[in-house]
């Protein structure tokens, strides 16, 4: 990946959240353990800037798999808590595609919006 990446302030799982930071919420409450914190990133790639998000859980800290255009942040802690989730054995990973998982969580009302993935910066 080119340019740089700017972390944001990190935030809780307060606000917002979706099924997978709830599940990851709720998962660390049952082990209880500190709840998960989040940390938006950035990273300017020519005239736009794409964001993802680290989550810091169980003493690791675990990034989302994509980059989301700004409307789509609450998407990259989604991603981001699925791939905690994922890493500490709650869930199986699905075989899905984005796009199929994307189609799946509209079809069923359980996602807000499209995933937006960026290819790497070619420079």
């Amino acid at each position: 990946m080119s340019g740089t990446t700017t972390p944001s302030a990190s935030t809780s799982s307060d606000g917002g959240s979706g099924p997978y930071q709830t599940q990851l919420a709720n998962y660390c409450r049952s082990r209880g353990v500190r709840g998960p914190s989040y940390q938006i990133v950035s990273d300017k790639r020519g005239g736009r800037t794409a964001w993802s998000c680290k989550v810091f859980v169980l003493n690791q800290e675990i990034s989302a798999r994509f980059w989301y255009d700004g409307e789509r942040v609450n998407q990259s802690r989604e991603d981001a808590s699925e791939e905690a989730l994922v890493r500490l054995g709650a869930i199986a990973r699905t075989g899905l595609s984005p796009a199929q998982t994307v189609q799946m969580a509209q079809q069923t009302g359980s996602n807000g919006g499209q995933r937006r993935q960026y290819a790497p910066a070619r420079g």
